[in-house]
């Protein structure tokens, strides 16, 4: 489920053992399966670890995960990346926003998950996101564009040579295109 990198491992081990005895890590995800989902890791002395969660054993320490936030850590790494600005702990949960779908999900769910775990975390650095609003009979996915995006001289571009492409290499046979429904409206939250 959660990856940590021997140099996060060792980072924990070094933290922890300024803790008073039994202290482990507890790895979290804030309001999981949203677009305001928040991942983090928190010290977690042993009175607060709860029945239902799960644990993980690593080199020198545990890691408690509770049962809301299991399924949206599936895929998750923490590593510990020292550059010439300095050391951080980087925790990465692409499945924090939508649990990750079966390769036998519906064709919307699958989608759903794609655009909510590559497409908008791209389209995030603009100010921008899409949601699917359907799936046409003859294959075509229906996009709706929100913030930056709305109004954006380069959305057709965005549309065509990014989401479609990507869209249609992941799904070859099941989908034909896709199609914007955005009113676009010009102006301040516009990405320029």
């Amino acid at each position: 489920m959660i990856t940590i990198s021997e140099t996060a491992q060792a980072h924990f081990v070094k933290l922890l053992s300024d803790q008073p005895e039994g202290t482990h890590i507890r790895v979290f995800v804030i309001s999981p399966g949203t677009a305001q989902a928040e991942c983090g890791v928190s010290y977690c002395p042993p009175d607060a670890v709860e029945t239902d969660d799960t644990e993980f054993e690593f080199n020198g320490f545990n890691a408690q995960v509770d049962e809301k936030s299991a399924p949206f850590l599936e895929e998750a790494t923490i590593d510990f990346v020292t550059d010439q600005l300095g050391s951080q702990l980087t925790l990465k949960a692409p499945n924090a926003k939508m649990r990750k779908v079966s390769g036998d999900a519906p064709l919307v769910e699958r989608i759903e998950y794609v655009i909510q775990s590559e497409i908008n975390p791209q389209l995030a650095s603009h100010g921008g996101n899409i949601s699917l609003v359907e799936i046409t009979e003859d294959g075509i996915a229906v996009l709706q564009f929100g913030g930056g995006c709305n109004g954006c001289s380069m959305v057709d571009v965005t549309l065509k040579d990014g989401i479609e492409k990507q869209l249609l290499d992941m799904f070859p046979g099941d989908l034909t295109g896709v199609r914007d429904v955005t009113e676009h409206q010009h102006g301040d939250h516009s990405y320029q």
